[in-house]
C-alpha cells in the first residue's frame, strides 16, 4: 500500500462509565489530557501524515485542552454512535485530504500505545495490503451467563482475541463497509465489524497490554504507571533498594 495514512480519533462519546464530571477523553493525566497522549502517540509515526479529532457538536472542551497543544489538527463533528462518528470522519478526510488512501481509527482514551505495536500494525497492512487491528489473545477463562446472572458455560478461548486500536483499513474500503452497516443492521462497536459484514478479510495483529483503554476512573492510575515506565521515569514515592 501507499505509506500515506490519515488518522482519525472519535472522541464524540459522553463516557458514561467513566462518571465524574469530565469527559473521559479530557481527564488528566500526566499533566495532560488523555486526548493529547493519544495523539502524540500517532503523531510521531512518520507514515502517518494528517489527524482529524471527531467530537462532539457541543464538546466544549476541546478547543480549550488540546487545540493549544495540537494547532494544526483538524476537527469534524461526529454522530449518534461510534460508527456515524467515523463515518463523518470518513467522508471529511475524503473531501479534505483525498490522497489518503488509508485510514487508521485509534480510541482518544487509549492513551499508552507504544510505538512497536503501532509499527507492527502498519508493517502488517503495508506487506500484504488488507486491513488490520492490534488484538491480544484471550488469557483468561470465559464465562457466558443466563439471565438470572449465573454461568451457562464456559466458553473455550483458545480461538478468541481481544480488540483493541488503532484499526487500520483502506478509506474507501471502511467507508462503504460503514455506510452498508449502518443501513442494514446495528451499528457495529468496531470498526472491524463492520468490514466483517462487507466480506473483507481483517488481520489480527499482536497488540500490547500497555494499550489499556480508560474506561474507569481507576485505570488513570494504571494509565499513569505505564507511561512513567514506558517514558523511563520512576513513580512518585519509589525507591529502588
Amino acid at each position: 500500500m501507499a505509506a500515506r495514512i490519515h488518522a482519525l480519533l472519535p472522541a464524540a462519546g459522553q463516557s458514561l462509565r467513566f462518571g465524574g464530571t469530565i469527559i473521559k477523553q479530557y481527564a488528566s493525566l500526566h499533566g495532560e489530557p488523555v486526548m493529547a497522549h493519544s495523539i502524540a502517540a500517532l503523531q510521531q509515526h512518520p507514515a502517518i501524515v494528517a489527524i482529524t479529532v471527531a467530537i462532539s457538536a457541543d464538546d466544549g472542551l476541546y478547543e480549550e485542552l488540546i487545540r493549544p497543544g495540537f494547532p494544526q489538527l483538524q476537527t469534524v463533528h461526529g454522530g449518534d454512535c461510534r460508527a456515524r462518528t467515523v463515518l463523518n470522519g470518513l467522508h471529511w478526510i475524503l473531501q479534505h485530504d483525498p490522497d489518503s488512501d488509508w485510514v487508521l481509527v485509534h480510541d482518544s482514551a487509549r492513551p499508552c500505545l507504544p510505538k512497536d505495536a503501532l509499527d507492527r500494525l502498519i508493517n502488517q497492512a503495508e506487506s500484504s495490503g488488507i486491513g488490520a487491528i492490534l488484538a491480544l489473545p484471550v488469557s483468561d477463562t470465559l464465562k457466558q451467563a443466563n439471565p438470572q446472572g449465573r454461568i451457562a458455560k464456559t466458553v473455550e478461548r483458545q480461538l478468541l482475541w481481544a480488540a483493541q486500536t488503532p484499526q487500520l483499513f483502506p478509506l474507501q474500503e471502511l467507508m462503504a463497509s460503514l455506510t452498508a452497516a449502518l443501513q442494514f443492521g446495528p451499528a457495529p462497536t468496531d470498526e472491524a465489524q463492520a468490514m466483517e459484514r462487507s466480506g473483507h478479510p481483517v488481520q489480527l495483529v499482536i497488540g500490547s497490554a500497555d494499550n489499556i483503554k480508560i474506561t474507569r476512573p481507576e485505570d488513570l492510575a494504571i494509565a499513569e504507571a505505564i507511561l512513567l515506565r514506558q517514558k523511563g521515569l520512576r513513580p512518585p514515592g519509589r525507591v529502588d533498594l
